[in-house]
C-alpha cells in the first residue's frame, strides 16, 4: 500500500510538470485562447472516447452525475480559456504567478462550500498571499487584462476543484475525464458557434501550431488530466495540493529558460511569487499536520 502511494505521488509530480508545461504550450501556439482550447479538448475527449472503447469501459453513468460532469466540464473549459487569455495578454510568469494563489482561495471558499469553520492560520497565510500579490502586481504596467483574466481564472479552477473534488473516489478516472472534456469542447462549441468564431479559415493553421496542439491534446489534457483523477484514489487531498502548487514554479522555471529575456522580471515579482509559493506550501503543510493528529 504504501509503494503504490509513494508510485502514484512520483507520477503525480510528472503530472505537475506536464502542466506547468501547458503554460508553455500556450504561449507558443499562435491561435486565440477560444479556438485554442477548443481544439484541445475536441481532440483530448476523442482520444478518451477511443480509449474506452478499446478498454470496454461503460459510459453509463446517473443523470445526476451527469449533471455534476458537465457542470464541472463548462468550469474547466472557461477555466482554461480565460487562463490562456491571459497569456496570450501578458506573460506565462505573471499569469502563473497570480494562479499560484489558487490553493488559498480554495481555502476561504471550502469552508463555505462544506459548511466548515474557518482555520486562523488560514486567514494568516491568506494575507501573506494577498502581500506577495500586491509585490507582483507592483512590478507589472500595463497588463491589466492579464491580471483580470488570471484572477476570474484562479476562481473558475476553483470552483471545479471543488465540485469535482468528490467525483473521483466513486467513478473510473477515464469516464470522469470524457464527459467533463466533451462537455467542455461542448461549451466553447456554443460560444464560438454564437459568436461566429467558426469561419472559413478556422482549421487551416501553422504546421507548428497543430504539433503544439497535438501534445497539449494528448498529453497534457487527456494524460494528464485521467491521472490526476486516478492518484487522488491513492494520495490524500492535502498532497494532491501540495504537489499542484508547485505547477508555478515548473512553469515560470520553463518560461525563463524558453523565452529568455521576455519572461525576465523585476526582483520584487519574484519575491513577491516566493511569498505567495512559501505561504501555500506552508497551508498545505498544516493541513497534513492537523489531520495526523
Amino acid at each position: 500500500m504504501q509503494k503504490d502511494k509513494l508510485k502514484n505521488l512520483l507520477h503525480l509530480h510528472f503530472v505537475v510538470i506536464i502542466f506547468g508545461f501547458t503554460a508553455i504550450l500556450g504561449a507558443l501556439i499562435s491561435i486565440e485562447a477560444l479556438p485554442l482550447v477548443w481544439f484541445r479538448m475536441t481532440i483530448a475527449s476523442l482520444f478518451v472516447f477511443l480509449l474506452l472503447l478499446f478498454f470496454k469501459v461503460s459510459l453509463k453513468i446517473s443523470r445526476s452525475m451527469l449533471i455534476g460532469f458537465v457542470v464541472a466540464g463548462v468550469l474547466i473549459a472557461l477555466h482554461w480559456a480565460t487562463f490562456f487569455h491571459a497569456i496570450k495578454v501578458s506573460s506565462v510568469s505573471l499569469t502563473l504567478s497570480i494562479m499560484s494563489s489558487g490553493a488559498l482561495f480554495t481555502a476561504f471558499l471550502e469552508p463555505l462550500f462544506y459548511r466548515r469553520k474557518i482555520v486562523v492560520y488560514e486567514v494568516v497565510f491568506g494575507l501573506l498571499v494577498i502581500v506577495g500579490l500586491a509585490l507582483v502586481l507592483k512590478t507589472q504596467v500595463g497588463v491589466e487584462e492579464g491580471i483580470f483574466y488570471a484572477f476570474i481564472s484562479i476562481i473558475l479552477s476553483v470552483f471545479f476543484t471543488l465540485v469535482n473534488g468528490k467525483f473521483a473516489q466513486k467513478h473510473d478516472a477515464r469516464v470522469i475525464s470524457f464527459y467533463e472534456l466533451f462537455s467542455g469542447a461542448m461549451t466553447i462549441t456554443f460560444i464560438l458557434g454564437f459568436t461566429g468564431g467558426f469561419t472559413s479559415d478556422f482549421f487551416e493553421l501553422p504546421t507548428m501550431d497543430w504539433m503544439w496542439l497535438l501534445i497539449l491534446a494528448f498529453v497534457c489534457t487527456a494524460y494528464a488530466f485521467i491521472v490526476s483523477i486516478q492518484v487522488m484514489k491513492f494520495v490524500s487531498p492535502y498532497s494532491v495540493m501540495l504537489a499542484i502548487n508547485m505547477e508555478p514554479v515548473y512553469g515560470i522555471l520553463l518560461a525563463y529558460f524558453i523565452f529568455n529575456e521576455s519572461e525576465t522580471m523585476p526582483s520584487t515579482f519574484y519575491y513577491g511569487t516566493l511569498l505567495i509559493l512559501i505561504s501555500v506550501l506552508l497551508n498545505g503543510l498544516f493541513k497534513l499536520k492537523s489531520t495526523s493528529n
